[in-house]
């Protein structure tokens, strides 16, 4: 499929959930709490069959962290983005996709480790490069008097 049959399939398959196609790639943003019964549909779905994981990261907006997807077919060879938002930034928390994409277990040990975004069910949640009390320096937020100087 190209980019505007993937937008418009989504569109169809996910009319709950907002469709942008005025980015690089077909872009579905999902519900939090809906991220995982949709991660599940992408892969699995005949026509889309998602089945890798090829990033995932999130972006701290200061009112809420995004997390973002790019999944790639390699049955089809289409790739999209997937973005769900995290609204609570004092306990930031969302559904693992790692029993659909194993490749998600790393990614999401880094999101947790860089913004502090938990994943419930992973089935090794923890600190991939930093200490434990070092704090999540991806965020907005995030300040370091010690080691990290300002000018």
């Amino acid at each position: 499929m190209q980019k505007q049959e993937i937008t418009d399939f989504l569109k169809i398959q996910f009319p709950d959930c907002e469709v942008r196609d005025n980015t690089q790639l077909p872009e579905l943003v999902v519900p939090l709490e809906a991220l995982y019964q949709v991660a599940s549909q992408l892969k699995e779905h005949p026509q889309l069959e998602l089945d890798y994981l090829i990033s995932m990261t999130a972006v701290d907006w200061k009112e809420k962290m995004t997390l973002v997807y790019h999944l790639d077919s390699s049955k089809f060879r289409h790739v999209m983005v997937l973005k769900a938002d995290v609204a609570d930034r004092e306990n930031p928390m969302a559904d693992t996709v790692s029993s659909i994409w194993q490749t998600s277990e790393y990614h999401e040990r880094e999101v947790f480790d860089l913004f502090g975004i938990r994943f419930n069910g992973h089935p090794d949640l923890r600190r991939l490069f930093l200490e434990d009390d070092y704090g999540y320096p991806l965020r907005k937020d995030f300040t370091d008097e010690v080691n990290i100087k300002k000018m």
